[in-house]
């Protein structure tokens, strides 16, 4: 028999758009960045020391990372089950649901935050609904705080959490379910011993896409959260508004070692593998 080779580009040129496209627009700005903040004029590690003897960019790392951190846990929390329930149902009923999922996607990030100001502000929907159940006396202060700024980022990158995990428990032989149902096992006991397991990889991928996200909101913060708990991409953007460009640049390497860091912890923790750049 005659084997036709079928003719066509070879695989590198079909790749070389990508790989133009990522060195250009993120390599290269990347590299741009780490750059600025060794040699400003001259080659100096002027801003890092400045980073190091000031403690209000640590502060507002910590508040960054605190953030980044219950944001990760409450989608993750509020992911699991919604994903485990959308995989046991039949694929029609879940794509129909699934849809309600990716509404947000469908609207701006601006506009999400606008409607978390109209609910959570002194006179809004929350607060006069608790007043009208009777279970507050008087308005409460929940807009402009940190649980305000924890609920529309959770409610903006809870979608990112749902899809991995989705994806891997349509995966997931459904049948080793049924079989430790069969001999015993309670439902509790069969999500820890079979179904968290084999849901890991999308539980990495989710956590790691919230958390690197999440540390980089500059929107949300600033429209609802409190001024004491400025987040990091607020701060570089002040820094780039008075064109210090150099302290602006060695906080974004700060804060992408950071996020590499903790990226390479979670992957540890969950017992998963991380490609970092320049790792193979």
């Amino acid at each position: 028999m005659q084997h036709v080779r079928l003719g066509g580009p070879p695989v590198g040129w079909l790749v070389a758009p990508l790989g133009l496209f990522l060195v250009t627009f993120y390599a290269y700005p990347v590299g741009a960045m780490l750059a600025r903040s060794v040699h400003p004029v001259g080659w100096s590690l002027a801003p890092y020391e400045a980073l190091v003897s000031g403690g209000v960019f640590w502060r507002v790392m910590g508040v960054t990372l605190e953030i980044g951190a219950v944001v990760t846990g409450s989608c993750l929390l509020l992911a699991l089950p919604l994903a485990y329930w959308l995989a046991r149902m039949p694929p029609a009923r879940a794509n129909l649901l699934l849809l309600l999922v990716l509404v947000p996607f469908w609207t701006s990030v601006l506009v999400r935050s606008y409607a978390w100001m109209a609910l959570l502000e002194r006179h809004g929907i929350i607060n006069n609904l608790l007043i009208w159940l009777g279970a507050l006396d008087r308005p409460v202060k929940l807009l402009n705080t940190r649980l305000a700024v924890c609920l529309a980022m959770t409610h903006v990158l809870l979608p990112f959490m749902v899809l991995p995990i989705y994806a891997t428990l349509r995966g997931l032989d459904w049948r080793l379910v049924q079989a430790a149902e069969s001999l015993g096992s309670t439902p509790w006991g069969t999500v820890r011993q079979i179904v968290l397991p084999l849901a890991k990889p999308g539980i990495a991928a989710g956590v790691t896409l919230v958390f690197t996200l999440s540390v980089g909101f500059y929107i949300t913060p600033v429209l609802v959260g409190a001024p004491g708990d400025v987040m990091a991409a607020v701060l570089i953007s002040d820094q780039v508004g008075q064109l210090a460009w150099p302290e602006a640049s060695a906080m974004s390497a700060v804060l992408l070692l950071l996020v590499l860091a903790v990226t390479a912890g979670l992957s540890r923790l969950l017992g998963t593998r991380v490609v970092l750049p320049g790792t193979v």
